[in-house]
C-alpha cells in the first residue's frame, strides 16, 4: 500500500512548522506595534494558531482578542491591513520562496473551554463527579 494513498490525515510538519515560523513573526509585528491601526493598537491580541496551506501560498491566522466583547471589528481591521501585515513580515520571513497570503479568523476556542467550564462547575456535575447521591 502505498503512502499516499487514503484520505487526507492533517497537516503535514513543513505546514506546521511553516505555520509556527509565521506565527511567530506577526507576533512579533503586533507586540512592536508595527500596524498602525488605532483598534489593532489599542488590543491584546492572542494568535493560537496559524494554519498552512498545502503549498504555503495562504496562512489562516486564528486571532483572539483579549478583554473585548465584540472581536468582529478587530478581525475586520487585520484583513483590512493585511497587505501592509504582510509587507512588514517579509524580513522576518525572507527564507520562504513565496510570503503567504494572510487571513485572519476568530479563534472560538477559548469560548469553548469556558462552556466546558461551566458545566462542570454546574451542580448536578459536580454531584456526579464526587458519587454524593
Amino acid at each position: 500500500m502505498s503512502k499516499f494513498s487514503g484520505a487526507n490525515k492533517g497537516p503535514s510538519q513543513r505546514q506546521l512548522r511553516v505555520g509556527e515560523i509565521v506565527r511567530h513573526a506577526l507576533t512579533k509585528l503586533l507586540q512592536r506595534g508595527e500596524v498602525p491601526d488605532p483598534l489593532i493598537e489599542k488590543t491584546v491580541l492572542s494568535i493560537s494558531e496559524v494554519s498552512m496551506s498545502p503549498d504555503l501560498k495562504k496562512a489562516t491566522v486564528f486571532v483572539s482578542p483579549l478583554g473585548v466583547k465584540n472581536a468582529a471589528p478587530i478581525v475586520k481591521a487585520l484583513n483590512t491591513n493585511t497587505k501592509l501585515i504582510r509587507g512588514r513580515l517579509t524580513p522576518a520571513l525572507r527564507q520562504m520562496k513565496y510570503m503567504p497570503s494572510l487571513y485572519f479568523q476568530l479563534d472560538t476556542g477559548y469560548d469553548n473551554y469556558e462552556k466546558i467550564d461551566q458545566l462542570l462547575k454546574a451542580p448536578n456535575v459536580s454531584r456526579d463527579l464526587t458519587g454524593e447521591e
